[in-house]
Order: C-alpha cells, then sequence, then structure tokens
C-alpha cells in the first residue's frame, strides 16, 4: 500500500515536472491575461494593466 501510493506520487510529480518544463502553465497565464486586457479600456487603465 505504501509502496502504490510512493510511485503515484513520483508518477504525479513527474507529469508536473514535464508540464512545467513544457511551459503549459505559462500558455494557460498567458491566454487568460489576454482575454482579460482586451476589455480593458485604452487609457490611464489601460496603461497600469499593460505595464
Amino acid at each position: 500500500m505504501v509502496c502504490a501510493a510512493f510511485i503515484s506520487i513520483v508518477v504525479a510529480l513527474g507529469a508536473l515536472w514535464q508540464a512545467l518544463q513544457g511551459g503549459l502553465f505559462v500558455d494557460h497565464a498567458l491566454a487568460s491575461a489576454s482575454h482579460h486586457l482586451q476589455s480593458v479600456s485604452a487609457g490611464a487603465v489601460g496603461d497600469v494593466f499593460l505595464y
């Protein structure tokens, strides 16, 4: 039981490491930010968000 739990933790950490190395989380963050910034109006507020 302990061995199976340990192996599943190692596999999950390996999958997380591969996702981090592949830039998956960065891609999601950039996609979310671009959708958010499309709704920001021009002017000082837009400059703050784009800085």
